[in-house]
């Protein structure tokens, strides 16, 4: 179901219900004369390390406490649950240097829209995430969420959010999205799923499974039940799709999953060994590499099946095509030169040219939502993620692991996911990484995890 992300009429001293999703949203501005007014303001665009800057989240209290069929029973201990996720999202994310509710003295339901500043600010609490849960009469759950600067003393932003007890979740990603937002001047990324392959099973037969979670690792389902090999997945820009390849007795064929029914539609079935499935910007076209008589090339196809187009014609590995933002441009690997590299085309073929030359070999590129940089596997010794931007240079290496590749871009082009292989027992799994290199993190999943795909912001 879609969240409705509603603006907050709420004055100081009472708390009315939040405005339901029938009920047309209220511009920020009239809602919270406050919101843009003072705070910080700004980009971290140019990818350098931010401020850390201290956020504190106390528990979000609720009027009374009731029972609800969210996590925790009671609103009273899913307030608490609310703050521990918008806490775990503003951590992990390497800008912020937030504290959560474990480590700080809960607030009264009235406070919530009056902080207590004096008493943030003497515990050197520059900005404040206050918010409050309640029980609807008909099951689903009111949460508010506000931001404030401690040391003016004023609201920087709120929201609010009326979700069903299962989505509870959805709201606390929402409201750490708005204080990300507010505070880095960036796109929010919190509210989105990732797609990646589960794997089990000894390294020379493993079991590999389509599965789906959370951005945070929470939510997580399989897709498909393991008799066919399923690889590559990647979301559609909508959100509603993902397309994979999946291999059964050996014959490969690219599929679309529709995420809200369940439906399973056969775009190609492929004539030799196919690779590496991606969506057109506007979802009409999905690129994928297959190939023929020892050579293998990139063609395009309907999303809803038809006749493919082939794109590059050269002798050799052209593989991993992934388009720019716009659409105009897409970018691949290519051993034409002799070793995995680089290279980069118009959208319909034309144009070929390679923009990798700095040693070593590099693969699986994939263009940043920005279209600002294209990160890729760097393959020189171990096997490492690295950003350039679209000529091919200003290139770094944001990890130095045994073996990081397959990278994948966060919604605001951020943060990059990718999976690490263990040297010795090839168990593998999800981490990220922050275009400042200094800020990883591994996902928890319940079993072995590679081709992570991070999927939009959910509607």
């Amino acid at each position: 179901m879609t969240i409705r992300k509603l603006a907050l009429l709420l004055a100081v001293a009472s708390f009315p219900a939040l405005a339901f999703a029938q009920q047309a949203a209220v511009p920020a501005s009239a809602a919270s004369p406050q919101a843009d007014e003072g705070g910080l303001t700004g980009s971290v665009t140019d990818e350098s390390e931010w401020q850390d800057l201290g956020i504190a989240i106390p528990s979000f209290p609720t009027d009374r406490s009731e029972a609800t069929a969210a996590d925790g029973g009671t609103t009273e201990v899913l307030g608490r649950n609310l703050a521990r996720v918008v806490y775990g999202d503003l951590k992990n994310n390497g800008l912020f240097k937030p504290v959560g509710p474990d480590a700080l003295p809960g607030i009264a339901y009235a406070e919530v829209a009056s902080p207590a500043f004096a008493g943030w600010r003497g515990r050197s609490a520059e900005m404040l995430v206050q918010g409050f849960v309640k029980a609807v009469a008909d099951g689903r759950l009111t949460v508010g969420c506000y931001l404030y600067d401690v040391s003016l003393g004023t609201e920087l932003a709120r929201q609010g959010y009326v979700v069903k007890p299962e989505e509870w979740r959805r709201a606390a990603h929402k409201c750490a999205d708005m204080v990300y937002s507010r505070l880095s001047g960036e796109s929010p990324f919190f509210d989105s799923k990732i797609a990646y392959i589960a794997e089990t099973g000894p390294k020379d037969r493993r079991r590999k499974q389509l599965a789906i979670m959370d951005s945070d690792g929470a939510n997580h389902r399989f897709i498909t039940n393991g008799q066919a090999t399923a690889l590559t997945p990647r979301y559609s820009p909508d959100y509603s799709k993902i397309v994979y390849l999946s291999y059964l007795n050996g014959a490969p064929r690219i599929y679309v999953y529709e995420i809200g029914t369940g439906r399973q539609t056969l775009v190609t079935q492929g004539k030799g060994p196919t690779f590496a499935p991606r969506w057109s910007p506007d979802g009409k076209s999905i690129l994928y590499s297959m190939a023929i008589s020892g050579n293998t090339d990139i063609y395009r196809v309907p999303a809803t099946g038809g006749e493919s187009v082939r794109l590059t014609n050269t002798p050799g590995i052209n593989v991993g095509g992934s388009y720019s933002p716009d659409g105009s441009k897409i970018v691949f690997e290519s051993d034409r030169s002799g070793s995995q590299q680089v290279y980069v085309m118009d959208a319909g073929g034309g144009n070929q040219r390679r923009i990798s030359f700095f040693g070593g070999r590099s693969a699986t590129p994939e263009w940043s939502p920005r279209g600002d940089q294209i990160a890729f596997t760097h393959m020189a010794g171990n096997f490492r993620i690295a950003v350039m931007n679209p000529q091919g240079g200003e290139m770094r290496e944001l990890t130095d692991s045994w073996q990081d590749e397959a990278p994948t871009w966060a919604p605001n082009g951020r943060i990059i996911q990718f999976f690490r292989t263990q040297k010795n027992s090839g168990e593998s799994s999800i981490w990220q990484v922050d275009l400042t290199g200094r800020n990883e993190r591994k996902l928890d999943t319940p079993r072995g995890a590679s081709d992570p795909a991070w999927g939009p912001v959910l509607p």
